[in-house]
């Protein structure tokens, strides 16, 4: 299960995963495994990944909405400890001009396998992005999830 919250700047989601920090950081970083898990029929498909895995390095996903609709988000690495914190910038081609804000996965072991923690920030001054996107995250989480146990099972 996914719990989400939020404060003024930032969306907190937090979720536990049976899987070891490895299995998750690397379903995070693989552009192979990336195009599988994010997205969905329903919502949309981030399909097409280009991923440069280092600080400054570049990130890139392309997809479809559900609508037919083309999208584009990208970004900077910022910070990178695999297997237990992944930051980098957000830059999304949906929802209007905005100001880049901030994603970071925290993965530590847990009795069960691993327990993300991520923030999501720099959203304080975009209310309408704060607002989607915190209706985002629980779906991209839990597409996570199901695609890493699945995949073990």
């Amino acid at each position: 299960m996914v719990t989400i919250s939020t404060t003024d700047d930032a969306i907190l989601g937090d979720i536990e995963i049976a899987a070891t920090p490895e299995t998750v950081f690397k379903a995070l970083t693989d552009p192979v495994q990336a195009a599988q898990w994010w997205g969905d029929s329903k919502a949309y498909r981030a399909d097409k990944w280009e991923i440069d895995l280092r600080v400054g390095g570049a990130w890139t996903s392309k997809g479809t909405s559900a609508d037919g609709s083309t999208f584009e988000v990208k970004g900077e690495y910022l910070q990178i400890d695999p297997p237990h914190l992944l930051e980098y910038t957000w830059n999304a081609s949906f929802g209007g001009p905005a100001a880049a804000s901030v994603v970071r996965w925290e993965l530590s072991p847990s009795a069960t396998g691993t327990r993300i923690k991520l923030t999501h920030s720099g959203l304080k001054e975009q209310p309408q992005a704060k607002f989607m996107y915190s209706n985002g995250w629980p779906g991209v989480m839990g597409w996570l999830k199901s695609y890493i146990e699945n995949k073990a099972a």
